[in-house]
């Protein structure tokens, strides 16, 4: 096959890197249209700060990526440098080789993906082959390495990535998932050792590995599947090496949460290098329907020496809003939506307490608390709780008032319990964002399923703070922080405090907050109504 061939077939139907399943929702592969959106927006970056230039047209810029899959990047990138150089090096043999040898790098996640990564660019696993298109390659793996990267235990957990020991300590014919890029105190000399002391990335872009998964084997299938996020890591670690362009697929759940996010957070917000933010509430969007990733995914470009706000845009399906110019860290965490931005402003305005100060550390008992029964004894207390493991089932139990040992002064006060995971954050575009809320009265307690609000007077002021949950201005105000199904106190954090002395609706709270109808009519869009029925047993 010859290389003019072999290039002319990525334009067959299908491409195969359309069709390849994905390995887990922790390591996604990049569909190539996507891929092509991020260099097209590295490409236009690169022509402003060059004077119009193409960086496609440039023999000398060098590009990594150190968490190749399926190769795609490097492929499309390999393809329009293969374009722009037609003139700078007229024959095609030694254009492709020169890119190949000289301009493009990778690092595969696994032997698997680096294997597949070779054939994608190289069209041969072995670039030395006869069948490869670079021809000036003294070393079977050409530009793409891997090798076989083992964690470095420190107690229980890896001392770079925090894997556990437990579920990631595996035998050699097993990946561990221990990622190069990420596993060295020193990335310029491990990358040095790689490809050669002298060479600096100017462009480093990719899709990392979004997260380790905290479960050992053999753990209950009953337990709630918890995972640590990694791609924060990765981000860190491509900043340390200074390209000059950076571009990363990466979770949107960073703006607002995520587990152990909050330095990450803080840290891209003030980052006045980050020259573009293209955001995807729903990742299906860009995955498709069979990869969900709670609070969707976005893209970033980062920019060595740019010093100012950044271009923000909004895709939802076919719905794009921006590029509109934002100040990142506006607030704690980003607002996604720049209409939301004007109604947070009218709310806060008022400076009222927040509803996230009536929160209460609840009364110790576990999610999934065994001692409860069916039959009430004397001096039982009524217990909220969910039953059937992952099914999520609402039910009443009994507990015995000695087995509480916290919040024993809320037993025998009205509160208001809300689920400590519902919803869907923004991964939908039209939400509930909440889950029902039982007014609990005397007598009552939950487990840790619920979160407690609490100390109310009477029931009828309870009853007006769950009127107040159900509104659609209640919600969004909440759905501005929440991105996942985690619904922890600090989403409410800019929700404010009411008298407790009525039902609340929608148009009185609207009135109160001076919220136009145009942005009445955007709170609609975005949260829906709910079809609860009142909750509790005091119904």
């Amino acid at each position: 096959m010859t290389a003019q061939a072999s290039f002319a077939l990525r334009g067959h139907n299908p491409d195969v890197l359309t069709c390849i399943a994905n390995l887990s929702n922790d390591e996604v592969f990049t569909p190539p249209e996507f891929a092509n959106r991020m260099l097209d927006t590295v490409a236009e970056a690169w022509a402003d700060s060059h004077n119009g230039a193409s960086i496609w047209r440039d023999p000398t810029v060098t590009f990594l990526d150190p968490f190749t899959k399926s190769g795609v990047f490097l492929r499309e990138i390999t393809r329009r440098l293969t374009e722009g150089l037609a003139d700078e090096i007229p024959d095609l043999r030694d254009r492709v080789d020169h890119i190949l040898t000289k301009q493009v790098y990778g690092i595969g996640i696994t032997r698997l993906t680096a294997l597949l990564a070779r054939r994608s660019v190289y069209c041969s696993k072995d670039a030395t082959g006869e069948h490869s298109i670079a021809k000036s390659f003294d070393r079977d793996w050409g530009n793409i390495w891997f090798e076989r990267t083992e964690h470095t235990w420190a107690g229980p957990k890896c001392a770079y990535c925090g894997a556990s020991r437990t579920a990631y300590a595996r035998d050699e014919g097993l990946e561990t998932h221990a990622y190069a890029f990420i596993h060295t105190k020193d990335i310029k000399k491990l990358l040095g050792s790689m490809f050669g002391a002298d060479v600096q990335f100017d462009v480093i872009i990719g899709n990392p590995p979004y997260q380790l998964s905290d479960e050992s084997p053999g753990e209950s299938s009953t337990r709630i599947a918890s995972a640590s996020p990694i791609y924060d890591s990765f981000v860190e670690q491509a900043k340390r090496l200074q390209p000059r362009f950076l571009s990363m697929v990466i979770p949107s759940r960073w703006m607002a949460g995520g587990r152990g996010l909050d330095n990450f957070r803080r840290e891209m917000l003030s980052d006045r290098a980050v020259r573009a933010l293209v955001d995807f509430p729903a990742a299906s969007d860009v995955f498709g329907p069979k990869i969900r990733v709670s609070g969707g995914i976005c893209y970033f470009l980062r920019e060595e020496g740019y010093d100012g706000p950044a271009q923000v845009t909004t895709i939802r399906g076919s719905t794009v809003r921006g590029p509109i110019t934002r100040t990142l860290d506006e607030r704690d965490v980003f607002v996604r939506d720049v209409e939301a931005v004007g109604i947070l402003t009218k709310v806060l305005s008022f400076q009222e307490p927040s509803v996230s100060g009536m929160f209460q550390s609840g009364f110790g008992l576990d999610t999934n608390y065994s001692d409860a029964h069916d039959v009430q004894s004397a001096d039982d207390l009524t217990l909220h709780m969910n039953v059937g493991g992952m099914g999520h089932k609402r039910a009443t139990r009994y507990v015995s008032r000695a087995k509480v040992e916290r919040g024993l002064e809320l037993i025998d006060a009205w509160k208001v319990l809300v689920p400590s995971a519902a919803g869907y954050g923004a991964e939908q575009l039209y939400d509930r964002v909440l889950g029902r809320p039982i007014v609990a009265g005397p007598g009552e307690v939950a487990t840790q399923t619920y979160r407690v609000l609490a100390p109310f007077a009477t029931q009828a002021e309870a009853r007006s703070f769950e009127s107040y949950y159900r509104t659609k201005f209640f919600r969004f105000l909440v759905s501005l922080r929440k991105v996942t199904q985690h619904a922890s106190p600090s989403v409410y954090s800019w929700v404010p405090v009411q008298a407790w002395d009525h039902d609340w609706t929608d148009s009185e709270l609207y009135a109160k907050y001076n919220i136009d109808v145009d942005e009445q009519a955007y709170i609609a869009t975005r949260i829906r109504d709910v079809d609860w029925v009142t909750g509790g047993s005091h119904a």
